[in-house]
């Protein structure tokens, strides 16, 4: 380690949504150079890193509550504007900063922070990458993700497919750093459990229309019944009102409040670690779960009763073994997972986990010690390459084309007063009105 480092590592972790958080804050603690901590503890904060959690101010930071089950601490937590965390990196030091945010915050960021940074003798390494499965939008959001130091890849075939898309448009790709993902873990599955469980990992967004999503709550339905000795549950992601990394229109717990649910039928929040401990039959449309639940051997199906489509994700898991319908659930089919796709997943339940990660810490430490620093942010896209795209990014996070502040940039010097408080409590919920009630209308009434 340089000599820098020899104390605890600072980092710092920006997201924009509960997910990201909770990839953000358990990536740092993986990537750290040095001793690591198990995912979601921080009992001894001298073994790890100093951990400086900032959530981007916007429709999906998380609440208290989500925090809370995510489950992962900080050593200090503060909701920012893109500006106020900006503003943090120019006057705080930190060995390492983490973007967990959708490709456009990434960008904006890498932009900011390369202005922020000018003329500083050394800066922090820069890290993002993705939350779970990359299925959709593959060039676009690793070209706004370009930039950064490593550009974390959670498994080997999407560290070539990243390598691939970068070489292909003349960008350099030697930050592509394959890992894993940071959150998987727990006992191996080794038995059935009594009362055997199968549970059901709901997505916000997937699939998105109520006739779709009430034809799943009838399918979990119609298992219980026909399996009374099982149990059967639905693991929820938020509740209603809040949001997640994507928008839930149409929360499956205002779709039950119509039916009438067998005994052996139940809704569930929580973490998704604990909730596999007691798992013997993972059922899911694309979610990420899948993967942990892989990642721990647990029996895991992905449905096809909505075809294979990129639309929904499962495309991913051709070749996996686990694509099957609700019919074959039924009637007792248990999958068998493929190993070698398994492999290629960043799954990782040959036992490798351990040393997944260990790629990137080099590359960090590499940069950490390296003469004068790591060398200036480059990223792909600048106002000469995209003066069409580059600078409504920016601007929508109050940056101009250059990274600084816009005029008129919100930012805050103090805490917000009390009026400000009810203002700005009053205009997030009618924003989240305006995306769950109007905007749902709106767009059912343009398909008419």
């Amino acid at each position: 380690m340089p000599a820098s480092t020899r104390k605890p590592p600072r980092i710092a972790v920006l997201a924009d949504s509960d997910t990201r958080w909770k990839w953000g804050a358990l990536t740092a603690d993986r990537i750290t150079p040095g001793p690591t901590m198990e995912a979601g503890t921080r009992e001894d904060a001298q073994a790890g890193p100093a951990l400086s959690g900032f959530l981007l101010r916007g429709r999906a930071t998380p609440t208290a509550r989500q925090l809370e089950e995510v489950g992962v601490r900080a050593d200090s937590l503060r909701e920012v504007t893109a500006v106020e965390f900006l503003r943090a990196m120019a006057e705080e030091s930190y060995d390492i900063v983490v973007l967990a945010l959708v490709g456009g915050g990434v960008q904006a960021m890498l932009h900011g922070l390369k202005r922020v940074w000018e003329g500083r003798a050394k800066r922090p390494v820069v890290v993002t990458g993705y939350v779970g499965v990359v299925y959709e939008k593959l060039a676009d959001g690793l070209l706004l993700r370009h930039g950064a130091d490593l550009v974390l890849a959670n498994s080997r075939q999407d560290a070539e497919r990243f390598r691939a898309v970068y070489d292909g448009v003349g960008a350099d790709c030697s930050a592509v750093t394959e890992v894993a993902l940071p959150f998987l873990g727990g006992a191996p599955y080794t038995g059935e459990h009594d009362p055997y469980t199968v549970v059901f990992a709901a997505q916000p967004s997937v699939p998105d229309s109520r006739r779709d999503r009430a034809y799943l709550l009838d399918r979990l339905v119609r298992h219980a019944r026909l399996h009374p000795e099982r149990e059967v549950l639905l693991k929820l992601r938020s509740r209603p009102g809040e949001h997640t990394t994507h928008i839930e229109e149409l929360p499956y717990q205002k779709l039950a409040q119509r039916l009438d649910l067998p005994p052996n039928l139940r809704l569930v929040y929580g973490h998704m670690g604990e909730v596999l401990d007691r798992t013997d039959l993972l059922v899911t449309v694309s979610s990420t779960a899948a993967l942990e639940a892989l990642h721990r051997r647990v029996p895991t199906v992905v449905l096809t009763d909505f075809g294979v489509r990129e639309v929904h994700g499962n495309h991913h898991f051709v070749g996996s073994g686990c694509l099957a319908s609700w019919d074959q659930l039924d009637d007792g089919h248990r999958p068998v997972p493929d190993e070698d796709w398994v492999a290629r997943q960043g799954v990782a339940a040959d036992g490798s986990y351990a040393t997944a990660f260990d790629a990137a810490r080099e590359r960090i430490t590499k940069l950490l010690g390296r003469p004068g620093g790591p060398p200036p942010l480059t990223p792909y896209y600048t106002p000469a390459t995209a003066p069409g795209y580059l600078p409504g990014i920016l601007a929508r996070h109050h940056l101009g084309p250059d990274g600084t502040p816009l005029p008129g940039a919100p930012a805050a010097d103090r805490e917000p007063g009390p009026v400000r408080q009810i203002v700005r409590r009053a205009a997030r919920g009618a924003y989240r009105h305006g995306v769950q009630r109007v905007a749902p209308v709106i767009r059912r009434m343009g398909e008419l």
